[in-house]
């Protein structure tokens, strides 16, 4: 009984352990004939209840003897490191070997301290073994920890006018891509004059321009508009490197954009991050160059470069066809998919005119760049065209007003400490010897420039690492006002143009 049992049981899913026996226990199974197993279930039929036919069915399940414990723990992730550390290594090596060398003659100790911190920062700008806040961090972090500078002295540069012009400047440049107002002056402007390759290659030319002072980002204004737009004008005229018929006018458009995009960089002090960096590196020896000032000293030169590159390479680059009349229908259809100019394109519009009309005669009225900007920043916030949570998500933004002002306070620092008056005199008593005038000296000073500038993949890096030295040479070849600051200071962006970085 006891085995019938325990098998009605289990095939009603009821847990074994209720059984006397095994139930398919082979000693017992075998002294019974059919007979005597019909019998003994007839007698127990009235005991056991019967169960339902489905229950029959289900199948039996093995009970696991460890369902009982906890669960097991998750396989841990291998660990990663969340820098290079090889190039880190690198940065601080710098750093330490500058530092234990015995300071020169003339230099305070104090001094040599900030130069090797700042030397190791400048290298992991370059080397980027972090993202670039995260290395200017590191970097004031240590001339805190060394005693070097103190909390107020370390971030002192965040109360500087400069890295807050650049990171709002930014903010506005997101008012053009998410209202669609840089799209629609790029297109506009194909539509309107893409009829030849010359004609379309104008027109993306001077649309990015008009863009650039509005735009800090060669990066965001390039990459992100006019770039795909070239390449979808290009595709759609039948010129795709894939097919090998690139030469047939795309080669030609994109070199062209490319060339060009370097000078309008040059242009504005807002077309690109490195610009305002060297107006510090100017202000720092008492020559200040307003927006205004840059604006009217970029814009010649700018405009004839604007104006004959793309001319000079239609006649040493030539493209295979002339003529583009598909570009202008393309640029229509995809000004009718944006429709009538909505209102956070107008907004956008006005905010940027106004901002663009302080910056250049504000001087006057007393506003100041910053101000100027965030004019045109609180207008877009109030009437909603952008957020301040996409501010706040806006991490180029944030990461460059990080590293502006930690390089800003330490290059502030290391003239306050004596070392910058020290290098001065030292690099004027070099082209002193060399009694050169300030024409050889420029010259021999942008070949320097040109072939270091192999070496680093960013402009803005670029000026951060070469920037004072180049200037401060050429300050001490007595060539030395705002005019021929620009001069030096922008060649920074147009030689770009003539190297592959």
């Amino acid at each position: 009984m006891a085995s019938a049992l325990c098998k009605h049981q289990l095939r009603a899913g009821l847990r074994a352990p209720t059984c006397a026996r095994p139930v398919f226990a082979v000693p017992v199974l075998a002294r019974w004939n059919r007979t005597s197993a019909q019998q003994h279930l007839a007698k127990t039929a009235s005991v056991v209840p019967a169960v339902p036919r489905t229950a029959q069915r289900t199948p039996l399940q093995v009970v696991n003897a460890a369902a009982g414990a906890a669960p097991a723990a998750p396989a841990q992730k291998p660990f990663k490191w969340g820098a290079d550390m090889k190039n880190l290594g690198i940065c601080i090596g710098v750093g330490v070997a500058i530092a234990l060398c015995p300071a020169p003659a003339g230099v305070a100790p104090k001094a040599w301290n900030l130069l090797a911190i700042f030397a190791g920062t400048i290298v992991g700008i370059i080397t980027t073994p972090l993202p670039l806040g995260a290395v200017a961090v590191l970097g004031l972090g240590a001339t805190m920890l060394t005693k070097t500078l103190t909390f107020t002295e370390a971030f002192s540069a965040f109360a500087n006018e400069i890295p807050w012009l650049i990171a709002i400047a930014y903010w506005l440049a997101g008012g053009f891509i998410k209202s669609g107002l840089g799209n629609r002056i790029a297109y506009s402007m194909v539509a309107a004059f893409g009829k030849t390759t010359l004609g379309l290659t104008y027109s993306l030319v001077l649309g990015e321009a008009v863009l650039s002072p509005a735009i800090p980002s060669v990066a965001a204004r390039a990459g992100g508009i006019f770039f795909p737009l070239a390449k979808a004008l290009c595709l759609a005229c039948g010129s795709d490197p894939d097919k090998g018929t690139a030469k047939k006018m795309g080669a030609y458009v994109m070199k062209t954009c490319f060339q060009t995009t370097t000078v309008s960089s040059a242009m504005f002090i807002t077309a690109m991050a490195a610009n305002p960096l060297a107006v510090n590196l100017a202000a720092a020896e008492g020559i200040n160059i307003s927006w205004g000032l840059w604006a009217m000293a970029g814009l010649v030169p700018g405009l004839i470069c604007l104006l004959t590159v793309p001319l000079i390479l239609y006649a040493l680059y030539p493209p295979e066809t002339k003529d583009t009349p598909d570009a202008p229908a393309a640029a229509k259809k995809e000004l009718d998919k944006l429709g009538p100019m909505s209102r956070d394109e107008k907004i956008t519009a006005a905010a940027f005119l106004i901002t663009v009309s302080l910056w250049i005669g504000g001087a006057g009225l007393g506003v100041n760049s910053v101000a100027a900007a965030t004019v045109g920043l609180t207008i877009l916030l109030i009437t909603g065209v952008i957020s301040w949570k996409e501010c706040l998500n806006n991490n180029a933004a944030w990461d460059t007003l990080t590293w502006f002002a930690a390089l800003i306070a330490m290059a502030a620092y290391l003239n306050k400490f004596g070392f910058i008056p020290w290098f001065s005199s030292s690099v004027v008593n070099i082209v002193g010897n060399l009694g050169l005038t300030w024409q050889p000296a420029f010259g021999i000073i942008l070949m320097l420039y040109f072939y270091s500038h192999y070496f680093f993949a960013s402009g803005t890096v670029m000026g951060c690492g070469f920037g004072r030295p180049l200037v401060q040479w050429a300050w001490a070849a007595k060539n030395h006002d705002a005019v021929s600051d620009y001069m030096y200071l922008a060649s920074l962006v147009y030689l770009s143009c003539i190297s592959p970085l």
